[in-house]
């Protein structure tokens, strides 16, 4: 999910490893890595006489891939489980309501748990650092915000103000509504002006959520490159040039100075 400073970037790790192994070999390490490389594929090594051309760029690996998809199924649920919930009439045609409220009490308990697992341990590397450009923003971005991205300063980072946005409310709405959804099913436990307001704001936050939701889903759909990276994994040149040049410039660097 950048350069948060004029020399952005964490690129001292080793990415490429040896020259000598063989191109397949050598992809595969780089596709179980959990920091933020450069793919073989479609690459020539460089050679003291070759340069090496590069045509892909890996922008979200797999723990990112399978956190966001895992992410995205609970939410599905929960929305589509909710819906009911609100309304009579499609209560009254889904019916046992007992059983939706169970499944959407305990996906929202879930709903953590992919983010949680993909930042700890070892394997969140590449996680832990997207997190950090997100929480990080430059002055370009803020005037690129301003102006809704239509007259400002190029945007250089991994993430465009507008998706850091959207990551920072999704990241903030799981925890609300995890909170006042525990309000709301365990009730016994808090005062009623609690439970008042967490219902307000459990209702209030759902629906903008759905607003969220069908924009991302819009934007998604209307960007096969963007969707495509959290798909397989990667992004062309061209594309990291024309969208995040700095980042592509941070990968460069980084490359460079492990070969």
């Amino acid at each position: 999910m950048a350069l948060g400073h004029p020399g952005g970037g964490q690129g001292h790790t080793g990415v490429l490893g040896t020259e000598r192994l063989p191109g397949r070999r050598l992809a595969r390490r780089i596709d179980r890595s959990d920091r933020p490389l450069l793919e073989l594929n479609d690459m020539a090594l460089r050679t003291e006489d070759h340069p090496r051309s590069i045509h892909r760029i890996v922008r979200f690996d797999r723990v990112q891939r399978a956190a966001h998809w895992a992410n995205a199924l609970l939410f599905g649920i929960l929305m589509l489980t909710a819906l009911p919930l609100y309304f009579g009439s499609l209560a009254d045609v889904v019916g046992r309501r007992a059983l939706v409220v169970e499944i959407h009490v305990w996906t929202g308990v879930a709903l953590p748990i992919p983010i949680i697992i993909s930042v700890v341990g070892p394997w969140g590397t590449q996680m832990r650092r997207d997190l950090r450009r997100i929480n990080r923003w430059t002055r370009d971005e803020v005037a690129w915000l301003r102006a809704l991205g239509q007259r400002a300063p190029k945007v250089v980072d991994k993430f465009n103000p507008g998706q850091k946005l959207n990551a920072i409310f999704v990241g903030g709405s799981i925890v609300i509504m995890l909170a006042t959804g525990s309000i709301l099913k365990w009730f016994r436990f808090f005062p009623v002006s609690w439970r008042t307001g967490a219902t307000f704001v459990h209702d209030v936050l759902a629906f903008a959520i759905f607003v969220v939701v069908a924009g991302h889903i819009l934007f998604a759909v209307t960007h096969w490159d963007s969707l495509r990276s959290m798909i397989k994994g990667w992004v062309s040149e061209e594309w990291a040039a024309r969208h995040a040049p700095g980042w592509l410039q941070e990968e460069k660097s980084v490359a460079e100075g492990d070969t």
